[in-house]
């Protein structure tokens, strides 16, 4: 029988067994298994026919590199490279990164008692020339995986119909949506795990810091 694959959290984060981010991971085992289960999958799916593996790891870079997430960005840009087409690809994305790099959440909200909230920021899209190189299938969904992270707000019908319009199925759009969504869990998981390991770091003997709070971040759940 083949050993599981490591959990990614641990992974990246170098969580070894034992520790005390170990531990608070395992205050709730049922949550940090599903934590690892959606990784896989949406990253090691049965089915990949309507996202390609290239297309998930592709997103996942440049969503995680957007947040500012270096072992998440580094752990999808090395699996983006190791698919075919995928050194060129994950170059092309780290270069729109760059480019699409800002803060958030900002947008406009229809009409109404929130619209005092409106705010103006970046509506970015992928450059032409990296466009031709991802295709616009691709870069489509870069753009949206872009907007769902820093515009929220304006999602619509017609950002959906642009990413239909491009190539992409209804289904292919439920799973780059749940994709993202995802991402945005983990990416606050591994803040959150990152956190505590600073503050362990400084005052390890300190337990009376560790709060349910704490150890359902750690878990990946909700407190």
């Amino acid at each position: 029988m083949s050993n599981p694959a490591p959990d990614l959290i641990d992974q990246v984060l170098s969580i070894i067994p034992g520790s005390h981010l170990d531990a608070l991971r395992r205050h709730r085992e049922g949550a940090r298994d599903n934590v690892q289960q959606a990784y896989l999958a949406l990253f090691e799916p049965a089915d990949a026919s309507q996202v390609s593996l290239l297309e998930r790891f592709a997103v996942a870079s440049f969503v995680s590199g957007l947040q500012g997430q270096p072992v998440l960005a580094d752990h999808y840009a090395h699996k983006l490279t190791q698919l075919d087409g995928g050194p060129a690809i994950a170059a092309a994305i780290n270069n729109e990164v760059e480019r699409g790099a800002t803060t958030g959440p900002y947008g406009i909200y229809p009409a109404g008692p929130l619209s005092s909230e409106n705010k103006v920021g970046l509506h970015f899209a992928v450059s032409p020339e990296v466009r031709r190189l991802l295709g616009e299938r691709l870069a489509a969904a870069l753009d949206h995986a872009h907007l769902l992270v820093f515009r929220p707000r304006d999602s619509s019908k017609e950002a959906l119909q642009a990413l239909l319009a491009s190539g992409w199925s209804t289904a292919g759009v439920v799973t780059l949506s749940q994709l993202v969504s995802y991402l945005a869990f983990q990416l606050r998981l591994v803040e959150g795990l990152s956190a505590l390991a600073g503050a362990a770091a400084i005052e390890p003997a300190n337990d009376t810091t560790i709060t349910s709070f704490t150890a359902a971040v750690a878990a990946g759940s909700n407190p």
